[in-house]
């Protein structure tokens, strides 16, 4: 009886993930009065998809040479540049943007660079700046994106295009093209999709009349208008704007003309001269784009790092326990997710990448919309916060989690069922032990981005229930910069331990 219990749980929550994501629909479609859009909504449409395609294309054009001198170059460092590349997905936004201000912003260092060779200075506010933030996040995600690509060549085709004499432009034309041509397509829209719903960027460095997003737009009629129907108009055109670029992103997928090769290690020829003084300049440039705002947050928010006040803390904690509890919610719906699809059934993948086509702020808003006639919503800005957070993290966890338990399920299910152990028994003695070591990264990842997430909690909080990172946010609207950037710092040491702590938990209990 227990273990037919165990066995409906999966279609539970995949029940309850359907109702967390048609509720605050439904709520949004009660609260609807039309489509017809105000010029002002126009605009922050076309700022939205505007900046959105700028941000893809720029990302992936900044990431094709960095990816090819990654592919064809050896030296030391590499690795530890690869994995760096996955930093700024895991960086809060906040602190990100703090640190972009620091080095392009007003009184930045780049700034007082053109100011000495009397050049105009660079404004981030706008247009630029939220496309130089979204390259900042997105590029490295590019790049290794794109470094796979190159990697998933079989080595021998590059051996066999040297000894027929192809030139580097031949090359390019018969090998590495049909790569780009395969590869650039998908990662442009994942690029996409993640700038369609990037809140706290447009937050920060956007705002006006000209640079605008959908859900600015949505905030602002929320915490400011109070104007229910527009909020619930405008996340409804969100809604529809992350549905179809969500669909047409798990379909576009152009075949690889390679083939299989036998497994050995290589790569594209690595030519000499002014091409690898061409790489170096790349991979220089990028590392350099990365590091900087990095080691300016660090350097501005350490000498206030033992003075924060009280408040920094006490939203540090919310920050903590807002985390923490997103990371259970995510990773055991993820696990049991994994487990029911390694079984080859179909709907629990569809159940765990749904919460892709929705954002925080929609489904905040529909949320907010449902809420808020029964209850003060800042009472509920935690609960709520942790719910969406588990939600909107499902899709990744749940792609660390479902191969490695399809491999488990392969290798052990026959054991498992000789011996009767189903269940619970399956669960302690089988799967939680083989799959340390993902559940480890998993839940590093989900806590990481839980910490940093300025979203729904910029709707629901009030004075009491803020966040580290929409402290940081008040701070920065204060020009409390010193403040900011010793909270922010205290959020990047903070977001990191977690990933690190969760990741090495996984990895020192992984049975191999």
């Amino acid at each position: 009886m227990a273990d037919r219990a165990f066995s409906l749980v999966p279609a539970g929550l995949a029940v309850a993930i359907l109702l967390l994501l048609l509720g605050p629909l439904a709520a949004l479609g009660l609260s609807f009065q039309g489509f017809t859009l105000s010029g002002a909504e126009l605009a922050a449409l076309r700022f939205t998809l505007l900046q959105a395609a700028l941000s893809a294309v720029l990302a992936l054009l900044l990431a094709v040479p960095v990816a090819r001198a990654l592919a064809r170059r050896r030296f030391w460092g590499r690795g530890l540049l690869i994995s760096t590349l996955g930093a700024p997905f895991l960086l809060p936004v906040i602190v990100a943007v703090l640190g972009l201000l620091a080095v392009f912003g007003r009184a930045g260092w780049v700034n007082s660079g053109l100011a000495t060779l009397g050049l105009p200075e660079f404004s981030i506010y706008g247009l630029q700046g939220v496309v130089l933030a979204h390259v900042f996040f997105n590029m490295p995600l590019a790049v290794r994106m794109i470094l796979q690509g190159w990697q998933a060549i079989p080595a021998e085709r590059f051996r066999l295009a040297a000894s027929l004499g192809f030139s580097p432009a031949a090359t390019r034309r018969h090998l590495e093209r049909p790569m780009l041509r395969e590869v650039l397509p998908g990662a442009g829209l994942v690029i996409f999709v993640i700038c369609l719903t990037s809140f706290a960027v447009a937050l920060m460095l956007g705002g006006g009349p000209r640079a605008t997003t959908i859900e600015l737009a949505i905030y602002q009629a929320l915490r400011f208008d109070f104007d229910l129907p527009t909020a619930a108009r405008l996340a409804l055109l969100q809604f529809a704007l992350c549905a179809v670029a969500y669909l047409v992103a798990t379909r576009i997928s152009l075949p690889s003309g390679f083939g299989a090769g036998q497994g050995r290690l290589g790569g594209p020829p690595a030519p000499k001269g002014w091409r690898c003084v061409v790489d170096g300049v790349a991979i220089a440039a990028v590392a350099l784009f990365l590091a900087l705002p990095l080691f300016a947050v660090v350097l501005n928010g350490l000498p206030g790092l033992a003075a924060l006040p009280a408040s920094v803390w006490a939203a540090a904690g919310r920050s903590l326990l807002i985390a923490l509890a997103s990371t259970a919610l995510s990773i055991s719906a993820a696990l049991i997710l994994a487990l029911a699809a390694a079984r080859g059934k179909g709907w629990p993948a569809l159940a765990a990448t749904l919460p892709l086509a929705a954002s925080s702020l929609v489904l905040g808003t529909g949320l907010f919309l449902i809420l808020q006639p029964y209850f003060r919503p800042s009472s509920l800005a935690l609960p709520v916060t942790m719910t969406i957070n588990a939600a909107l993290s499902l899709p990744f966890a749940f792609r660390i989690l479902a191969p490695e338990a399809r491999t488990l399920y392969a290798d052990y299910q026959r054991l498992g069922s000789s011996l009767g152990m189903a269940g619970v028994a399956w669960l302690r003695w089988v799967v939680l032990p083989r799959l340390s070591r993902p559940l480890g990264f998993a839940a590093g990842l989900v806590a990481a981005l839980s910490m940093g997430d300025l979203g729904v909690i910029a709707l629901f909080a009030g004075e009491g229930e803020a966040t580290l990172p929409l402290l940081v946010q008040r701070l920065m609207g204060a020009y409390r910069m010193g403040a900011a950037a010793s909270a922010a710092l205290l959020l990047v040491v903070l977001s990191f331990a977690l990933f690190w702590g969760f990741d090495h938990w996984g990895r020192r209990y992984a049975v191999t």
